[in-house]
């Protein structure tokens, strides 16, 4: 975040439920609930702006989804290893998290999830630090959020949806993994002659925590062309 904030204008926002936003009552943790709040946010306070919007994990489904509904108020998306272009074998192993948070604790499910993204550059810092943070989060927002990223209609982040909704974005789209062979499956989906998809090793699914100044540097250099 420094390194952004010296360079360019930084809006850093907590989508609903976490951080210091507030939290909503259960029912309210669709993506779609999370893509009004964040239109909502630069419509009332950023009229006639565009922005560069940049997000991890569900973040970037989030971002993404943003941009195909409003492409008026996105110059570009940044998706940190962002909640798309799972193939449908991912997707089943997904499915028993999403069972599981559905009875039981998610301070225990997720960190049970989190364990298969991790890579050995990973600090154990950052994995009780995540841990941590999710077990202060309500079960109910975790609960909620997580399913409808990958499952029921409307999902976009696994399998056939995931590359028909893709190929719908108009704006530059950068996307970092850590799978090749999805790379390889996003590589022709964005109409974006200036979209990218990078496989990014020696890093888990927090890209940007295993290796904080590789991906500053990745990331201007493709804003500032844009």
């Amino acid at each position: 975040m420094p390194m952004l904030e010296s360079k360019y204008r930084v809006v850093a926002l907590d989508l609903r439920g976490h951080g210091r936003s507030e939290v909503m009552p259960s029912g309210t943790y669709t993506p779609d609930d999370y893509v009004a709040d964040i239109e909502a946010l630069i419509t009332a306070n950023f009229a006639s702006q565009k922005f560069v919007v940049m997000g991890h994990s569900m973040g970037g489904q989030i971002a993404a989804r943003l941009a195909s509904k409003r492409p008026d108020l996105v110059t570009a998306v940044v998706s940190m290893d962002g909640a798309l272009g799972f193939s449908d074998e991912v997707g089943a192993f997904f499915m028993k998290t999403a069972d599981g948070l559905k009875t039981g604790d998610p301070g225990i499910v997720g960190p049970e999830l989190f364990k298969t993204a991790y890579d050995a550059a990973t600090s154990p810092a950052i994995k009780r630090w995540h841990t941590r943070r999710l077990q202060g989060t309500p079960q109910h927002v975790v609960r909620e959020s997580f399913g409808p990223l990958f499952f029921g209609e409307g999902q976009i982040g696994v399998g056939s949806a995931s590359e028909e909704f893709c190929r719908t974005l108009g704006v530059p789209f950068y996307h970092l993994c850590r799978d090749q062979s999805q790379a390889d499956r996003m590589s022709t989906w964005f109409t974006s002659r200036k979209s990218r998809v990078d496989v990014w090793k020696n890093a888990g699914h927090w890209i940007m925590q295993d290796r904080p100044e590789d991906v500053n540097v990745a990331i201007a250099e493709w804003v500032d062309a844009l």
